[in-house]
This record gives C-alpha cells, structure tokens and sequence, in this order.
C-alpha cells in the first residue's frame, strides 16, 4: 500500500480545534469571522492570505446550515437574466470558472442539462434566446460551450422518461457541481493551513465593546460547556440566516435585514428516472432541477417564505407533494413518496425588503458595518461566496492598521486541489500500487485530491479500513476515521450528513450504519462505549424527527415535529 511520509496540510483534528480555542483566548485577532458557512469559510481564508492573524468560530458543524443544503450547483444563475442582472449572471459565471478550474477541481466539474421544452415556436425561441445568452456569456468559464437545439426524437433518445408527447424539443447546456458540504469543510480547512485558528462546536454568546467599540467576544465551547474571551481588532459577522440574531446581541438592527426562504430537495435513485443529462424546468414559481448525483437524483427545489425554527428547517408534506408534481408533469412513470430516499431541506439568506415574494428576492449580497469594530454580510448565493467574504474582508480592514493588500483568493487553491489532475491521470497506476480498485481511487480522488495519500496512511496502517461500510457501501470504512481525524468531524452526525452523503443516499437514512461508524470515530474523538451509544442515540431520534416533519401537512407542524429531537452538542438550540 503506497503511503504519504508527512501530512499534506494541517487536519482539522480534535487536539488542533482545542488548540485554536486556547489560542484564541490568549492571542488577540486581527479578526474574528463568525459563521463556518461558506462565506464565513470563505472570510477566513481571504483574510489570513492577507497576512491577518484570523479567528473562525461556528456553532455547529462546518456548512451545518444552509451551506450543506444547497443545490449543489455553480451556476450563473438563468432566473437572473429575467431580471436583466446580467452583471450578477457574468460574476457568478466567473467564479464558476474559477472553482471548476482553479480552486477546487478535485470537487467540482462539468454536468450537463437538458431543458425541456413543451411549446411549438415560442416556447424554443423564448427559452433558446434565454440560455443562449446565458451560454455566450458563460463561453470558456469552466464548462464546455456546448449549447445544442434538439428535436423532438433527439429530445426522446436523451430522456427516455419524459411523458410522450409530452415535449417538442429540448436545449442542452452545461453548468458546474460542488459537493457544497465538503467544499465549505475544505475552505475552512485551507484557511486553516495557512494559519487561521479554527474551530467549530464554538457559539458567540456576547460581544465585548471598549469605549462603544466591538473589540471581541465571548465563545462558548459546546463541547466542554466552557467559554473563552476572545480578543480582536474586528468582527465579521458572516452567520447567513442568523445575521439578524447576531445583530441583536449588540444592542439593535444592522443597515439591513435577512428574510429566510426555504427550499427543499428529494434524493431518489438513478433508476428511476432514465435521462442522459440533468434536467431544468420552470415552475410556476422557481425553477426545477433534476440533478445527476452518482447512483441519485436530487430534485428540487421550493422557494417559500419561512419563520420557524433556523437552525433545522424542516420540509413538510407539502413541499415533497409539490416537488413530486411538477417533476411528474414531465415523467411518463411518475415518482411517489415511495420512491423518495432523503430529503433535505435549507434556507435561502435573502435580502429583504425588495418584494413580498422570497423568489423573487434579490440573491445579491450586501455588506455594512452596523457598529464599530463590527462588519455584516449577508444575501448573495453559494457560486458566489468567493465575492461576499472578499467584500466584507475589504470593509474590515479599513477598520485596521495600514498595509494590508487586497484579496489574493482568486489565486489560491484549496487543499487537495494542487496535483490533482496529475494524479487523475495517474489513476490506474495508483490502483495497482494501493490494491484499491481503480472505481475506489476515482472515488477518493474526487473527495479529497491530492490529499489521498493521508487516507492510504490509515488504511496502511490498518488495512480493513479499506473495506466498504457495512450498510452504507458507496463508502469505504476509512473515510469515516478521516473525517474525524482531519476533517473537523466531532459527531455523528457531522460524518453521516456532511462529510459523507450517508444520511440521504441510503433508505434507512443511515441509522443501520450509525453504530459501525460511531466505532470507527471513537477512538479518535476519544468516546467510551456510553458516548458510542449516546451518539447512536441522538442521530436515530433525529432521523425519526425528520422522517414525522416530512408527513405533516404545513411548516408549523412539520417544525414541531423536527424540534423534538434535541442536538448532541452540549447547551446547542435545539
């Protein structure tokens, strides 16, 4: 088995969360960013690669909200073009290109749609114009400049599925795909390799001021129930959905507000959809994916005002009926509740203010500074987190001694990213030399890059880790140790829901896997047998709740039934 002599980059280990903290508590920031989203992610690498001294602090998981729930998708964004925000459609087109290309190859790549069309004449002409613009103005960013016009027949041969006689044609184009989960881990943990002291399971529960200055905070460790000062010479607060709770703790309202929306996604398998590309409709109040995910298909998604409970938003009967119609107006074999394996719901941080409908809510992001020493931001979309954290690091460091240089993460790759398409290259080469089968080298590759040689480290030195999971086998057993290892992984949930895809690609939704993987972890995180069943415990209630929310009839009942089960992390909401 080859192996890797030193590590590639600093893991986000147990004794490396502990040590932030402590340092942290001892050593004053140059920043502190609030919120381990993606954009919060995305703030802390930004600053540290000016050569700040960054803090990064997140309640929960890394990407626990919105940032894992995503429709994983970099993408200009076609709805914009109605709303003729061509600047915002090329910017979010440019960093597609960026993360396909430069910063994340390793997670992300090409996928190609296919968007129906049900109308003679109009209908070709209306959309091809739409996404012909969309195409030209997306030519050689990421993706291949392919848009093709098809006939019914051709349409037919693509997507078996379709209702006869149901479209006229079709349009094909290409957009981009992330693991939105994994991505958002990964920035946090680049950030981490250059520096940044990091930690999640850590909560502000108060801001400190010095002569009407926000000059830190207080952080408390979920983990242990103990609290840390934390001193800093700025504040972002970068916490999505929760900007506005943020806001309160220093005495009143920002320069704007945040109105959630949310939007559900259903996993089935691939089986039971036979297509050759992705799919993207409209609705008559969104726009409907049907998104190729190995042996799945998410689709989705929903776009509805939601108040109830932030940190689990839950999806009601309601919203799995709709979602089931409008892709069944396509289908000749109609999907039922039956053949839903997960589903997954998340909320849309939206600007609010501009409309009494959320879809039609600016997706633009704004940044203010509501009290000195303090930076918000908020709105925006995932392909475009690379803006938002450079933005609010851009109004932070007006606040903070002269010198620092403008925002160089146009030019940094994320960890894993460096050698990839060497090593992609090299793919069967590696499968002899590891044993592993080269599905399984292709598999980890596109995980984790060219930070693979740390995952056959464990595997040499204990070899059935090399095995699949037992009731979960798109995965091998040492990913779960990896994930709690180097990837910041303190639960079971964080392994089954975010650093893998467990929790919504099997049936059982995880629960027959949970005691194996929990084993696996607890060495590593250093759990007895009674931590082992405790964790066991709370991720099978959770599942429980999700599985009740989802056949209740609205969102107030559905959020009843989701808050039932509490979070495994010490003095955690709910």
């Amino acid at each position: 088995m080859a192996s890797a002599s030193t590590s590639l980059s600093t893991p986000l280990s147990p004794a490396a969360r502990a040590d932030a903290l402590r340092r942290m508590g001892t050593e004053e920031l140059d920043v502190l960013v609030v919120g381990g989203g993606v954009v919060g992610a995305g703030a802390a690498l930004d600053a540290v690669t000016r050569g700040l001294k960054v803090g990064l602090v997140e309640a929960r998981d890394w990407a626990a909200g919105t940032s894992s729930r995503s429709s994983k998708l970099f993408h200009g964004g076609l709805r914009y073009l109605e709303q003729l925000n061509f600047a915002l459609v090329f910017e979010a087109l440019k960093e597609r290109k960026l993360a396909l290309e430069t910063l994340c190859p390793h997670l992300a790549h090409p996928v190609e749609f296919l968007y129906p069309l049900q109308k003679t004449g109009i209908d070709r002409a209306y959309a091809g114009l739409g996404i012909g613009v969309y195409d030209v103005m997306g030519a050689g960013r990421g993706v291949p400049s392919h848009l093709r016009h098809h006939g019914r027949r051709k349409t037919y041969e693509d997507f078996p599925s379709a209702k006869p006689g149901a479209l006229t044609g079709s349009i094909t184009f290409y957009e981009g795909q992330v693991d939105d989960a994994r991505h958002t881990m990964m920035i946090a943990r680049t950030a981490a390799h250059f520096g940044a002291l990091v930690a999640s399971s850590a909560r502000v529960s108060g801001f400190t001021r010095t002569a009407g200055r926000i000059t830190g905070a207080t952080v408390t460790d979920l983990e242990t129930g103990g609290a840390v000062e934390v001193r800093a010479k700025h504040v972002i607060n970068a916490t999505g959905v929760w900007v506005d709770e943020i806001q309160e703790m220093i005495g009143g309202r920002g320069q704007f507000r945040v109105r959630a929306s949310k939007g559900i996604h259903l996993v089935v398998p691939r089986e039971r959809i036979s297509s050759r590309t992705g799919i993207i409709t409209r609705t008559e109040k969104s726009l409907l994916f049907v998104i190729p995910w190995g042996n799945f298909w998410f689709i989705g998604t929903t776009d509805t005002d939601w108040a109830l409970d932030l940190a689990h938003p839950a999806a009601s009967a309601a919203d799995i009926d709709y979602v089931l119609e409008h892709v069944n107006a396509l289908l000749l074999d109609p999907l039922t509740r039956d053949d839903v394996i997960g589903v997954y719901a998340g909320l849309r941080p939206l600007l609010a203010g501009e409309d009494e409908s959320t879809s039609k809510l600016s997706r633009e992001h704004a940044v203010s500074s509501p009290a000195p020493g303090l930076t918000a931001v908020a709105g925006g979309k995932y392909t475009t987190y690379r803006i938002m954290a450079m933005d609010a690091v851009d109004a932070a460091v007006k606040d903070l001694d002269a010198g620092t240089g403008p925002s160089i993460t146009e030019d940094v790759p994320l960890v894993g990213a460096d050698g990839y398409h060497a090593l992609w290259n090299s793919r069967r080469l590696l499968a002899e030399r590891t044993g592993l089968e080269q599905s399984w080298v292709e598999h980890l590759l596109n995980r984790y890059g060219s930070l693979l040689p740390e995952l056959l480290d464990l595997v040499e030195a204990d070899p059935t880790l090399a095995e699949p999971l037992a009731d979960a086998r798109e995965y091998l057993r040492v990913e779960a140790v990896y994930a709690a290892s180097h990837e910041g992984a303190l639960h079971l949930d964080d392994v089954l829901a975010r650093r893998t895809r467990v929790s919504i690609e099997t049936w059982d939704r995880g629960t027959k896997v949970a005691e194996e993987v929990a084993r696996l972890v607890a060495p590593v995180l250093g759990w007895d047998d009674a931590d082992v069943a405790r964790e066991v415990e709370h991720y099978v209630a959770r599942v429980a709740a999700e599985r009740e929310s989802q056949t209740q009839p609205d969102d107030l009942t559905a959020d009843a039934a989701r808050v039932g089960a509490p979070d495994v992390r010490v003095g955690a909401p709910s």
